[in-house]
């Protein structure tokens, strides 16, 4: 056998070699945990004129756990209570799939004060510094 060619990619590497990453590790994880991935579910903000998709929140399966990949509300809609409705009805999918919580992670800039508000309790972080914004995990076990 031959041995393989490291590509080096520094930039911008191409959709179809990250699609290939994924499907090598998808299957050594679907073979490996007795578990498969299921598909995302999401929560999303329509503009009320045109339907347009203009934010929301979209989950991956986590092995158990849903993971809140992202949660985004444009500027003029927040403070309007749909982040607390989002999460809520994230919950409850995450519950009808059997899954034992949620979680998620955050910017020092952006939500953990909304999620801790919504019970979710800090389980890691990343450290600023030069150049690096924290990051903080947080979960919510049903």
């Amino acid at each position: 056998m031959s041995a393989p060619i490291l590509d080096i990619i520094p930039d911008n590497p191409d959709p179809d070699d990250i699609s290939a990453i994924v499907a090598t590790l998808d299957a050594y994880n679907n073979a490996n945990s007795g578990m498969v991935d299921q598909n995302g579910f999401a929560v999303v903000i329509r503009d009320p004129q045109t339907r347009v998709a203009i934010g929301g929140l979209y989950a991956t399966d986590g092995y158990g756990w849903a993971f809140v990949r992202y949660l985004a509300i444009p500027e003029e809609y927040r403070g309007h209570g749909l982040g607390r409705r989002m999460m809520e009805e994230a919950e409850k999918i995450a519950r009808a799939r059997g899954y034992i919580g949620l979680w998620l992670d955050t910017f020092e800039f952006q939500a953990r004060p909304f999620y801790e508000k919504l019970g979710f309790e800090l389980f890691g972080e990343l450290e600023g510094g030069a150049g690096a914004i924290p990051r903080y995990f947080l979960k919510k076990r049903f």
